[in-house]
């Protein structure tokens, strides 16, 4: 009988052993699989039959680029700096801009740029050479190369000005000025940085979500990052009187985008689609806030709530906060505000 019950025992260890081995086959020819055979899983991503153009994903696959920059005028030295109006092609339209760049030799690599972003003024009074003297001549004093460029419909610029909130076109100029500074061999390529203003300091953060060689962005009294911030906060902006291009028809681009999905609200797909908050993870340059607590056009919760975001997605940044200075951070503020931009340039160009 004990004989038996080994003989039993074997068996069922053969067998056993047997099963395992014929899993073990199996389980190996699962993982032999070539990959390229699996089937991965893909995201779709949402398109809008209105207004996809404005989407963060629409506008990251965007190929933008520049052209060769023409000194069109001469004009009056700076402190240690030449001064010339200078143009380039965006997205088929000659766009002018102020263009300063350092007296003497670049440095081994080239200057390193600032692409200068104004925030807004009426394009019917808009001259190139006028508002942000003290700002430019600060960071061109500095050593910056300084492109500071008219919109398309300010100035000479052509095409029309369809502002920043509901048109990419502002930024697609930003874009192609930092693609155009590119080509300039006295510049450092991988050493360009971007400034914005109030109505710029949403086109500031949208061109570094689509462009990373933006590699470092300075924001002053910056507005409109979620679009509910617009509900929430407004703009109360006096000198604000929307052009031709804006009233095309009955209807403005932001009224129609309202019309089709509704007062924005990041719940909704279309509005998360083009937050910039909502797709902050595409940052990946330092940036920089500075906004003053009497700001009486862009509210200072613009800055604040975006500031809290960026901390809470690990975004590295500084955020600035004024007593006085207003909208434009006015002396005795302005002092201390431009230090450290241009510190701030220096650090991480």
């Amino acid at each position: 009988m004990m004989r038996r019950s080994r003989f039993s025992l074997l068996i069922v260890t053969v067998l056993t052993l047997s099963l395992l081995g014929v899993a073990k086959a199996q389980e190996a020819e699962q993982t032999l699989i070539p990959e390229a055979e699996q089937t991965p899983e893909t995201t779709q991503i949402p398109t809008f039959d209105i207004g996809n153009e404005l989407t963060v994903a629409a506008l990251r696959e965007l190929e933008i680029e520049g052209s060769d920059i023409l000194l069109e005028q001469t004009l009056a030295n700076g402190y240690n700096y030449s001064q010339y109006i200078a143009s380039y092609t965006s997205d088929g339209n000659k766009i002018y801009g102020l263009l300063t760049i350092p007296f003497g030799d670049p440095p081994e690599g080239g200057f390193k740029a600032i692409v200068f972003n104004h925030g807004y003024i009426p394009p019917s009074t808009y001259v190139t050479t006028e508002r942000y003297v003290a700002y430019v001549n600060a960071l061109a004093s500095n050593g910056f190369v300084v492109f500071k460029i008219d919109m398309r419909g300010h100035g000479d610029s052509e095409g029309e000005s369809q502002g920043s909130y509901f048109s990419p076109g502002y930024t697609i100029d930003a874009i192609s000025a930092l693609k155009s500074l590119q080509r300039m061999s006295v510049i450092d390529p991988e050493g360009i940085g971007m400034w914005g203003h109030s109505m710029a300091g949403n086109l500031t953060l949208r061109a570094m979500l689509m462009e990373p060689d933006v590699k470092a962005g300075v924001i002053w009294g910056g507005a409109v990052y979620s679009y509910d911030d617009l509900t929430q906060y407004a703009i109360s902006d006096p000198s604000f009187s929307p052009s031709a291009a804006q009233t095309t028809g009955t209807r403005r681009m932001g009224q129609v985008l309202r019309e089709t999905y509704g007062q924005p609200n990041t719940i909704e797909p279309y509005w998360q689609a083009v937050s910039l908050t909502k797709n902050i993870q595409y940052l990946e340059a330092p940036l920089q806030l500075h906004h003053a607590v009497n700001d009486d056009v862009v509210n200072i919760g613009y800055s604040r709530d975006l500031s809290r975001i960026l901390t809470e997605n690990g975004k590295f940044h500084e955020f600035y906060e004024y007593d006085g200075g207003g909208h434009n951070i006015s002396s005795p503020y302005f002092e201390d505000a431009m230090l450290r931009t241009i510190l701030f340039f220096q650090t991480y160009l």
